[in-house]
């Protein structure tokens, strides 16, 4: 069971954010620090007391915006410790996210903390130390674990009818569906952005943030990776940051031996490597 510390300037959301784990069957004891300076000290003693001492701490669920160090510092400090805890960070700020995970965060939960998505952060760190991440659903069945006595045959079990045809699910469904979308997820809540919605991909770090009509997703996959699977669909590299759906491109720009195109209201640049083979393509595009 995990024993977890977690910090925040903010009394009430401290509190809230302590009752909630302790609330959870998987945590063993939640304690609160209320500034850096108190986790910091809390974290040395517990390291000082050893990977089974009564002080250990497994996880640091750390808020962002705290006065003096933020989170993100207490996190680059912790990162310097032999044996550091895990790292959740709490926060009401998305932006944080990639800066976090380059951290080697477990899980970025938003405020307004729900008790659902934090009890998804306590099964990522869970499964990460290679503890029990959960317990069965209510109402799953329980196998037994007790040895069958010596000689004794195994009780025969009833044959499964066999599926009825019109129950089956098609496979094509599923591979369709992961081949048109991208899941995205965003304060616990997973969405499914349709490919063909993407005007174009910015390269932030090892993230991509996908840029739609209706606003910007961040995933973590590598731009790359996006071109590679996405090359079909019609999406080019034009510079190192960014890849862009070919039919999305409304301008070619040619300017003082500069090129870049307009995408909705965003203006690009393009590379001197890519810019011919845009022209190339944009041309193959418009008469084909």
């Amino acid at each position: 069971m995990l024993r977890v510390l977690a910090v925040d300037d903010e009394k009430p959301l401290l509190e809230e954010l302590l009752y909630l784990l302790r609330s959870d069957p998987r945590v063993h004891s939640a304690e609160g620090a209320s500034d850096a300076t108190e986790a910091l000290r809390r974290v040395t003693r517990a390291l000082e007391s050893g990977p089974e001492g009564p002080d250990r701490i497994d996880v640091v669920f750390l808020d962002i915006h705290m006065a003096g160090l933020t989170g993100l510092d207490i996190a680059r400090l912790l990162a310097g410790f032999a044996r550091p805890p895990l790292i959740v960070f709490v926060t009401a700020h998305e932006g944080f996210a990639v800066q976090a995970f380059d951290l080697k965060a477990v899980d970025y939960v938003l405020k307004p903390v729900r008790p659902e998505r934090l009890a998804e952060a306590v099964r990522r760190a869970c499964a990460q130390l290679g503890g029990p991440a959960g317990a069965p659903a209510s109402g799953a069945p329980v196998r037994s674990q007790a040895p069958a006595a010596a000689g004794a045959r195994p009780a025969p079990q009833p044959p499964q009818p066999p599926l009825p045809p019109h129950r089956a699910v098609p496979e094509v469904t599923v591979a369709d569906r992961a081949a048109d979308q991208i899941a995205v997820e965003l304060g616990g809540v997973t969405r499914f952005v349709a490919i063909a919605d993407i005007a174009y991909v910015e390269a932030q770090g090892d993230y991509a943030r996908l840029h739609t009509d209706g606003g910007s997703h961040l995933v973590r996959i590598p731009l790359s990776t996006l071109e590679q699977r996405w090359a079909a669909r019609g999406f080019v590299r034009i510079h190192r940051r960014h890849l862009v759906a070919l039919g999305r491109i409304d301008e070619l720009r040619l300017d003082a031996g500069t090129t870049s195109v307009r995408v909705g209201a965003a203006e690009l640049q393009v590379s001197r490597r890519h810019a011919r083979e845009l022209r190339d393509l944009l041309m193959r595009h418009a008469t084909g």
